[in-house]
Formats: structure tokens, C-alpha cells, sequence
């Protein structure tokens, strides 16, 4: 949303990954390089109840002190000098869609107003505080552009911008867990032409699926009091993967893959399996890294670090 939201790999530098829940902050730094990425140390510091609750229009930060103090609590211990972070949030903060244009455009400005009003009777906010961001994907054959639009409100981003740097940190970028967490996997992701990743992250459910190595489905849905393999879970999967297939009809079945808690993931793979009658493959933050002698090993500590340590990863 802030920079520029989105899938691809950014390789900036000493940025640091900062997840932003309404349990807490968890903090990253990542070194190593992109073939070979490794984690160096992760904190967290939990907020108390009513600090932040997840809105799309309203602001999200209740108690903005409570939230400076535990953002800087948790940044501390990381115990780095740089300010710049790139910054996580829930995908619920935002409204993820792809979208088909036609011709190009000469500017920047110019692809903003047409995705404006493209969308104009589907943005959910009032246009005076409606932020659009996009991503170009991929040139159709017809010609046409493929792009990966975000739509936040001013309102909200702003209130967390304005004391993230209260907090005495730069926010380098700002964007949602649903990208870092294919960010964490994108070595992996990156070796099949199509595959599809079901994660269950922070009381979200979301469904990517890749084609030729760009996003072709996106949707995530917040479920705020489920765990992963309640029945709620199970048919929003049904519902988005249904939608899927009706969309792309001839796609041939494709590697599933699955992220979830460790204390859930053989049950949510078993869940996954039945819905899509493909065996899927778990994937595991502790697989994706390698950790410095600073940082845990186990996959119990590192999974709740998973998107930061997908935005911290843009700095390699």
C-alpha cells in the first residue's frame, strides 16, 4: 500500500520486518543473501486488550500510547540501529483485487484515475479517503495489463504511519501479511509455474493462486475468534475455491501448498486435502531461513514470525 504493494521481491536495504496485530508487535532482521536468507534475531511485545482492533474504514490504534510504547519495546530488543522498517499488517486493513486494463498509460497518475474509475462502484470507502495503490503483473496477449491493486483508507494508514514514526522509526513500506507470507516462500513458491498457497495466519484465511509465477486469485478473509479447522474455515475454503474454479475452468489441478500454527497443521492439511482433493505440502517458516546463533530454530517460535520475516526479507 505504502511504496509499492505487492508480490514481487523487493530488494531493498537494512529494512527491518514489523508485524502489526491486535495481539501485539513482532519484529525481524533478516541477513544472509536471497539464495540463502537467514534469520538473525525476532522479538515481541503484546498489547493489552482494546490497544488495536482491525477496521477497514476506522482507525485501528485505540490507545496510541500503549501501541508506541510496545512498538519500541519490541524494536529495542532486536538491538539494530536502522530506523527504516517495512510494516505487516492484517489483510483486513485492506482490499486486495487483480484487475484487467486496457491499453497502457503514461503515468502513474493517469493508471491511478482509470483504476479509480474502473472501480468506482465497487471501492467500500468514500472516495475522499479511498488510497489506491497497484502493482503491474503481466502484459496480456491481447494486451492488456494485468495488475495487482490494494485499497486502504487515508484514515487508517495514516494513524498508523504517523506513530510508527512517533515511535522514532522510518516506514519504508506498509502492506499485508497475505504478500510477506508469500514472501517467506518464494523460493519455494517460485519453482512451480502454477500452484495454489492456503494459509490460515492471525484469524485469516487466504488463498493465492499462481500462474506462470504471478498471482492469477487472490482472497482472504478475516474469521476474528476461529481456529483453523473450524467449520467456518472449512467453507469459506469451499466458497473461495469454488470461485476459483469457476474462473479458470481449464486450469489443470495444481501442487497445493499450506501454511498454518503447528499445534493445528497436519489437521488443517487434512481439511485442505478434502477440499481440494489434492495432497498438499506443508510449508514451514524453519525451512524458509536459517537461523542465526541469535535466533530461535523451532518452528512453534518462528511461525508467528512469518510475516515479518517476509518483509524483513526485501532487504536483502
Amino acid at each position: 500500500m505504502n511504496d509499492r504493494t505487492g508480490y514481487a521481491m523487493l530488494f531493498a536495504s537494512d529494512l527491518i520486518g514489523v508485524e502489526i496485530s491486535p495481539h501485539g508487535v513482532t519484529c525481524a532482521l533478516t541477513g544472509g543473501s536471497p539464495a540463502s536468507p537467514r534469520v538473525e534475531r525476532v522479538s515481541h511485545t503484546p498489547f493489552s486488550p482494546q490497544t488495536l482492533q482491525i477496521s477497514l474504514r476506522e482507525q485501528n490504534i485505540l490507545d496510541p500510547d500503549a501501541f508506541v510504547a510496545g512498538l519500541k519495546s519490541a524494536y529495542n530488543l532486536l538491538l539494530c540501529n536502522s530506523p527504516r522498517v517495512a510494516v505487516s499488517l492484517p489483510d483486513a486493513t485492506c482490499r486486495i483485487m487483480l484487475l484487467d486494463l486496457e491499453g497502457r498509460f503514461k503515468s502513474r497518475t493517469e493508471a491511478l484515475d482509470l483504476i479509480r474509475w474502473k472501480l468506482k462502484k465497487s471501492i467500500p470507502l468514500d472516495s475522499a479517503d479511498t488510497y489506491i495503490d497497484y502493482q503491474q503483473l503481466a502484459v496480456r496477449e491481447n494486451g492488456d495489463l494485468a495488475l495487482l491493486v490494494a485499497i486502504a483508507s487515508h484514515t487508517v494508514i495514516s494513524q498508523y504511519e504517523d506513530l510508527i514514526t512517533q515511535a522514532g522509526l522510518s516506514p519504508a513500506r506498509i502492506d499485508c501479511n497475505v504478500f510477506n507470507i508469500c514472501h517467506t516462500f518464494d523460493r519455494r513458491l517460485s519453482l512451480h509455474d502454477g500452484c495454489i498457497l492456503i494459509s490460515f495466519y492471525g484469524n485469516t484465511l487466504s488463498i493465492v493462486a499462481f500462474s506462470q509465477g504471478i498471482p492469477e486469485f487472490i482472497r482472504s478473509k478475516y474469521l476474528p475468534g476461529t481456529l483453523a479447522t473450524d467449520s467456518r474455515v472449512y467453507m469459506e475454503l469451499i466458497s473461495s475455491l469454488l470461485v476459483y474454479k469457476e474462473r479458470f475452468p481449464e486450469r489443470p489441478e495444481q501442487s497445493v501448498f499450506c501454511v498454518a500454527s503447528p499445534d493445528v497443521a497436519q489437521n488443517f492439511l487434512g481439511m485442505v486435502a478434502e477440499a481440494t482433493g489434492v495432497t498438499p505440502v506443508l510449508l514451514e517458516t524453519k525451512g524458509a531461513v536459517i537461523p542465526g546463533n541469535s535466533a530461535p530454530g523451532d518452528q512453534v517460535r518462528l511461525f508467528s514470525c512469518t510475516a515479518a520475516i517476509g518483509a524483513a526479507l526485501r532487504s536483502l
